[in-house]
């Protein structure tokens, strides 16, 4: 009589399997891979300077994070001379993209801000400074240059641009090294580039502007908001968005 071998192949246990992270992990990168590729969909930025530890382990894998983002419909984009990664919603008109990152809106107060502080990084990087930093007196002034200067509610306008640097500080555009001083960080030259700092310098100035910016993660569709009256917003030059890099950091 023959012996017959078993048709089932009997489950390893953890303890027996040192790749498996948890139980029924089919996954195939190690644990600090994956914490760099999810990092990447939570975050905005990867910056090498902050994460020194998760930057060297993205540049060592990144042709697999690259190839798992893919799967996803995103690019990831890495900058080595500035130390900083981060994603690009794939968009094609031959393919039905679905899209898992969303345009996000910069307020105008925002937006304002954010055209100062690129204004005087670039200024200043010209000038040889490696650590550029401005008051937040001076970004309140030059702002407030671009509101309707024959308006009341000069306070409502002053907490808007509070509001909008704290924003740009959480999102890491702006890093206080004391109380009302701000070191602008590099990551302006990727929010915004030179061609779209010039062209908001003058589209700014219409009332009512408002510009779409970076992209986020969002893991389903969201509710349409409520339509805004339309009778004085303009609408965006073509083009305007704020997150894309300069052709130098793409490539």
């Amino acid at each position: 009589m023959t012996e017959t071998t078993d048709a089932f192949i009997d489950t390893v246990s953890m303890e027996e399997d040192p790749g498996e992270l948890f139980a029924g992990d089919s996954g195939t990168l190690d644990a600090e891979v994956r914490r760099v590729l999810v990092r990447l969909l939570q975050r905005r930025f990867l910056l090498a300077e902050k994460n020194a530890a998760q930057w060297k382990t993205l540049l060592a894998n990144q042709q697999v994070i690259e190839s798992r983002l893919h799967d996803l419909f995103v690019h990831l984009v890495v900058d080595h001379d500035r130390g900083i990664a981060y994603k690009r919603q794939v968009r094609s008109a031959e393919l039905d993209v679905p899209v898992l990152l969303r345009d996000e809106a910069y307020t105008r107060a925002e937006t304002l801000v954010l055209v100062h502080l690129r204004t005087v990084f670039q200024r200043e990087r010209g000038a040889g400074e490696t650590s550029v930093r401005v008051d937040v007196e001076e970004i309140e002034q030059t702002a407030l240059t671009y509101f309707d200067p024959t308006g009341t509610n000069l306070a409502t306008r002053q907490r808007e641009i509070r509001a909008a640097i704290a924003r740009l500080a959480k999102d890491g555009l702006i890093e206080e090294v004391s109380e009302g001083r701000y070191r602008i960080t590099p990551l302006v030259e990727v929010v915004l580039s030179n061609e779209r700092l010039v062209e908001l310098r003058e589209w700014l100035r219409t009332p009512g502007a408002e510009v779409v910016v970076d992209e986020d993660p969002v893991p389903e569709p969201e509710p349409e908001p409520d339509p805004e009256p339309a009778d004085d917003t303009p609408t965006p030059p073509q083009d305007t968005d704020l997150f894309t890099p300069d052709e130098e950091t793409a490539r």
